[in-house]
């Protein structure tokens, strides 16, 4: 049985969007990320070695998405997700990536799940 961590709205700075002018400034973005494994044993033992360490996860998330660029959210949620699958090893990752692009919205989201 596999449980969950959830890191809920990881702050980010990318530039992301279709317009050369929108890329052309970092905005501001929003990262939830669940990451399913079985904790049983990191519970037990109470050691950060057999869990997912969410600080790392926040770290390879914050580096990624602050020196790359992207024209679609679609593929900064993919290159999220497979750099989370490969690095920390979770059975499954689920990224969505908030957008406050529209004046009318509270904001814009993309939510993509991925399994090993």
């Amino acid at each position: 049985m596999d449980d969950t961590i959830t890191i809920a709205d990881l702050e980010v700075r990318s530039r992301v969007g279709v317009p050369d002018e929108e890329r052309a400034s970092p905005q501001r973005l929003l990262f939830t990320v669940e990451m399913e494994h079985d904790f049983a044993a990191a519970a037990t033992a109470d050691a950060i070695g057999d869990t997912i360490d969410y600080h790392a996860v926040t770290m390879a998330l914050t580096e990624m998405a602050e020196a790359g660029e992207w024209r679609l959210i679609e593929k900064l949620a993919e290159d999220a997700a497979a750099l989370v699958l490969t690095k920390f090893q979770p059975n499954c990752v689920r990224v969505e990536v908030k957008k406050f692009i529209l004046s009318q919205t509270r904001h814009v989201s993309v939510r993509i799940e991925r399994r090993r």
